[in-house]
């Protein structure tokens, strides 16, 4: 029996959700990240139709947590030990075979020796053990945000992470897709190149492209000027337009309005992006940005999710930290 990653928009048991619990790593943004999570909590939980397991890393976040959202119905808070929030890359895929489910579990170095801290490492076992799968540990690196399924086989990745030699030194476009289709049943690999400037993954495709439905891809054309992702957006577009999917069917591009430039309180670019978009059981929750909220983004969105509700929640404390709503949370499929 093959190994199937099911999409994101297939039903799920259950939402995992990363809460700010070190207040040393967000300094002056740590109060707002833990509201702007707390917001996206509620609306997993409540228009998202989700049952969120919110994961926390210290007593202390524990506590912030329930003091929160403690009294809130379907969020399950759930006491842990992480470094910091990012459980779409230090937890685990879940995958099914058969009618068995495993949880598939990858070494973490902290996006290539950047970021390395206490406990990150076991999140995908913690995860594990609370679903109640077993943990299929593998042998290299591997960050869950790099890859994005459409449920029939076919992963979107970039080649500037995936094949980064801070990484798995030496992978090949062949090495790299063996290894896929060993941990996680992929049958069809479709390679970008760069992702958003100044990104500290070195280009997670979710925030550059993510599946929708099947054979349908959206990615962000520039907005604005100075946009400076406008390049990686146009080349991302034109790579997806000539690529088939596992099944042998061309896929259909969808241009969606990128946030353009967006800074932080020092004038700097941040690798702000409405592709890190989560999609729940009965919505879809878009980070947006003040600078300028997103709105025609939404409207897109919405056309190409009817059966579901079409969310913008702010999401610039998190960003902060290095990135948005998909990067915290991981889906446990049902």
């Amino acid at each position: 029996m093959s190994l199937v990653v099911p999409a994101e928009w297939a039903p799920h048991r259950a939402m995992w959700l990363g809460f700010p619990s070190h207040e040393d790593l967000w300094g002056e943004d740590f109060a707002q990240a833990q509201a702007e999570v707390a917001a996206l909590a509620r609306a997993l939980a409540g228009p998202g139709q989700e049952r969120v397991r919110l994961m926390t890393g210290s007593p202390d976040g524990e506590a912030a947590a329930r003091r929160m959202l403690g009294d809130v119905a379907r969020i399950e808070i759930v006491a842990g030990a992480f470094g910091d929030i990012w459980l779409r890359d230090t937890g685990p895929i879940f995958a099914r075979q058969g009618d068995g489910w495993s949880a598939r579990g990858f070494r973490f170095n902290g996006w290539g020796g950047k970021y390395v801290y206490p406990h990150d490492d076991t999140v995908a076992a913690q995860i594990a053990g609370h679903a109640g799968v077993p943990l299929a540990s593998n042998a290299f690196i591997l960050e869950g945000g790099a890859l994005d399924h459409d449920g029939f086989g076919t992963v979107l990745t970039t080649g500037q992470c995936l094949l980064n030699a801070n990484r798995n030194p030496g992978w090949s476009a062949d090495v790299a897709e063996a290894a896929l289709a060993a941990a996680l049943g992929v049958r069809k690999t479709l390679w970008l190149g760069d992702g958003l400037q100044n990104d500290h993954t070195d280009g997670h495709v979710d925030n550059l492209a993510r599946f929708v439905a099947p054979g349908v891809v959206v990615c962000p054309v520039a907005f604005g000027r100075g946009d400076p992702n406008m390049d990686a957006y146009d080349d991302a577009a034109r790579r997806l337009a000539g690529m088939t999917d596992a099944r042998g069917g061309r896929l259909k591009v969808v241009r969606i309005p990128s946030p353009g430039w967006i800074e932080n309180a020092d004038g700097d670019y941040v690798p702000a992006s409405h592709m890190n978009f989560i999609i729940a059981n009965g919505a879809v929750i878009v980070p947006t940005y003040a600078q300028r909220p997103g709105e025609m983004a939404l409207q897109a969105l919405e056309s190409l999710f009817p059966d579901r509700k079409v969310i913008g929640l702010p999401s610039a404390a998190i960003l902060t930290g290095g990135g948005s709503f998909h990067c915290i949370t991981q889906q446990e499929p049902a």
